[in-house]
């Protein structure tokens, strides 16, 4: 069962609503024109741009940006598929500032706050793995996840991260059965 230990940033999807709530709002409109045809277009668009929203939600939903499965670290930081690290790799967690690289006039000039994910320098083969670049960066055994596009990074946050860490990579002693 997988363990979504970090959601992405679903702030975005509220702006990408407008645009079908306003074709919505638009047929409305025509409809009390007396315009049927014309309102059952947009009424069809608008639909259609709900649905997009919906898929587009579930998606983020089902493709979180870090979660835990099985004994490794899921990282969906370059497309569908996640990125599996083996967690006895993974040491911790951190919190960061780093630059957001949002567009516009000054982009690096507008930070954010970055999760950090700190991994084992014996494991030579995790040191550096292609990412998104709007996403991550992964280079000399550290994961930087800008907060740009995952749910807000705050303390609170990284310290439940490395408790679940701690939790997986230390389970609890089991109870010996009595002869």
């Amino acid at each position: 069962m997988r363990e979504v230990w970090c959601r992405r940033n679903t702030r975005p999807l509220l702006v990408v609503a407008l645009a079908p709530t306003l074709l919505l709002l638009m047929a409305s409109g025509v409809v009390l024109l007396g315009a049927g045809f014309a309102a059952g277009v947009l009424a069809g668009l608008a639909v259609a741009g709900f649905l997009t929203l919906a898929g587009l939600w579930l998606w983020f939903r089902w493709h979180p940006l870090l979660g835990y499965e099985a004994g490794s670290l899921l990282c969906w930081l370059n497309g569908a598929r996640p990125i599996r690290v083996p967690i006895e790799v993974v040491e911790g967690f951190l919190l960061g500032q780093g630059p957001s690289y949002l567009p516009g006039k000054a982009p690096a000039r507008l930070d954010t706050n970055t999760l950090v994910i700190r991994l084992a320098e014996r494991a030579a083969e995790w040191e550096q793995v292609e990412t998104n670049s709007r996403l991550a960066g992964w280079c000399g055994h550290y994961v930087t996840i800008r907060g740009t596009w995952s749910e807000p990074l705050t303390l609170a946050l990284v310290n439940r991260l490395n408790q679940r860490l701690y939790d997986v990579t230390h389970p609890p002693p089991t109870a010996g059965v009595a002869s």
